[in-house]
C-alpha cells in the first residue's frame, strides 16, 4: 500500500517566538525571570517530581527532582539517551506512572495523586499521548474506526453513533487518511500510516495537550518529515501544546521551542532550542550535540565525538543547583562549574 502524502505546512516547524521560561531552582518552581516569558500562560507544571519503581526496601529512582513548565501553544522538547527517564516523565503526566514526590499541575489544577472520577475523566479528555511504536500501540484485532473512536465510548461524552462516526472520519481526514480506512485493520497499513492512526486517536478527543513519545523514531526517514509537518500544521490549526520526547537532537531542534536535556532522571540543562545549540554548556549536552550526523562527509569524517564522563563533576562539598546563566537558559551546576560556564560564554 502506498503512503498517503500531505502537503507541507506553510512553515515546517513551529515559529520560534522566544518562548523562554525556566526550570527548577533548588528551592522552588521556576520563576519567569526572562522578559520573553512574561505574560505566557503555564499549561503544564511539573514541580519537583520523583518517580520510583520496585519495592520500598529496594527502590529504583527513575526520575529525581525534576521541574519544568510548559507554556500554552508551545512545543517543549525532552531529550536524552535511552533509559534517561524521558518516557517515565511523560507517562507520569498522563497518570500512567504514579509519582512518589512532588506535584503535577495542569491549567493550575493538581492532577497527580488521587482525583475524583469527574476530574479523571476531564484529564483524559484534555491530555492525550502518541506512543512510540506504531506497530504495538494499536490493537491488531480491532478495526481502525474502533481504535480511533475508543476514547469516545468513555463516560462523559454522550455521543450518538452518527456523531461518533463523524468525529472519527474528521480525525482521519485531519491526519491525511481516508474515512474508508476505518473498516480496515492496522496490519493493512504502513508504519507512517499507523502513526497517523495513533495521532488521529489522540486528536479525536479534542485535547489541549499532547505528549508525543518519540513519535517518529520507528518510521522510515522519508516518512518522518511528513509526520513532523503534520504535527506542526495541527498545532497551528488547533492551538495544541506538545511535550515532544526524543533522543534525536536534530529533530527536536526542528520542531521544538524549548528543550530540556535529561540525564539519569535529572534535567541538566534547559533553554530555547537555538540558544541550546548556540551555547551548549553542560558536558552531557555537548556530548549529545557532537553525536549528530553531519550532511557534509568531510565535516563528518573530521568532527570530534565527545564522550560524557560523569566523574568530571565533584559535588562532594560544593552542591549543585539550577541556575539561570542566561535569560531563559538554565543549567544544573555548582559554584565552581558556574564560573567555568561563564568563562566559556565570554570566550
Amino acid at each position: 500500500m502506498t503512503e498517503n502524502t500531505i502537503s507541507p505546512a506553510p512553515s515546517a516547524a513551529p515559529e520560534k517566538d522566544a518562548c523562554r521560561g525556566g526550570n527548577a531552582t533548588d528551592a522552588a518552581m521556576p520563576q519567569n525571570k526572562s522578559s520573553a516569558a512574561q505574560g505566557r500562560k503555564k499549561l503544564v507544571e511539573v514541580d519537583h517530581i520523583q518517580v520510583q519503581f520496585g519495592n520500598k526496601r529496594h527502590p529504583f529512582t527513575a526520575v529525581d527532582d525534576v521541574s519544568f513548565a510548559i507554556y500554552q501553544g508551545e512545543t517543549f522538547g525532552l531529550v536524552g539517551e535511552s533509559g534517561s527517564g524521558k518516557t517515565t516523565i511523560g507517562r507520569s503526566i498522563i497518570r500512567i506512572n504514579p509519582i512518589s514526590k512532588g506535584e503535577i499541575r495542569f491549567d493550575g489544577r493538581r492532577i497527580s495523586g488521587k482525583l475524583s472520577r469527574a476530574e479523571d475523566q476531564q484529564i483524559t479528555r484534555d491530555i492525550q499521548m502518541i506512543f512510540q511504536d506504531p506497530m504495538s500501540s494499536l490493537n491488531e484485532r480491532a478495526k481502525v474506526g474502533y481504535i480511533v473512536a475508543e476514547g469516545l465510548y468513555a463516560p462523559g461524552h454522550n455521543l450518538t453513533e452518527e456523531e461518533r462516526t463523524k468525529r472519527v472520519n474528521q480525525a482521519l481526514l485531519d491526519v491525511g487518511l481516508l474515512p474508508e480506512f476505518s473498516s480496515r485493520f492496522p496490519h493493512e497499513f504502513s508504519g507512517g500510516q499507523r502513526q497517523r492512526i495513533g495521532i488521529a486517536r489522540a486528536l479525536v478527543m479534542n485535547p489541549r495537550f499532547i505528549i508525543a513519545d518519540e513519535p517518529i523514531s520507528a518510521l522510515d526517514v522519508s516518512i518522518r518529515a511528513q509526520v513532523l509537518n503534520l504535527m506542526s500544521r495541527l498545532q497551528k490549526e488547533r492551538g495544541l501544546t506538545y511535550l515532544f520526547i526524543a533522543h534525536d537532537l536534530s529533530v527536536v531542534r526542528f520542531i521544538c521551542d524549548r528543550i530540556a536535556v535529561i540525564h539519569k532522571g535529572r534535567i541538566v540543562e534547559l533553554a530555547e532550542s537555538e540558544e541550546l545549540f548556540l551555547h551548549p554548556l553542560h558536558p552531557y549536552t555537548r556530548a549529545l550535540l557532537s553525536a549528530i550526523p553531519q550532511p557534509d562527509p568531510e565535516v563528518e569524517k573530521h568532527k570530534k565525538l565527545l564522550v560524557y564522563d560523569p566523574s568530571v563533576h565533584d559535588y562532594s562539598v560544593d552542591k549543585p543547583a539550577f541556575h539561570e546563566i542566561l535569560p531563559g537558559h538554565f543549567i544544573y551546576a555548582n559554584g565552581k562549574e558556574m564560573d567555568e560556564y561563564h568563562s566559556m560564554l565570554h570566550q
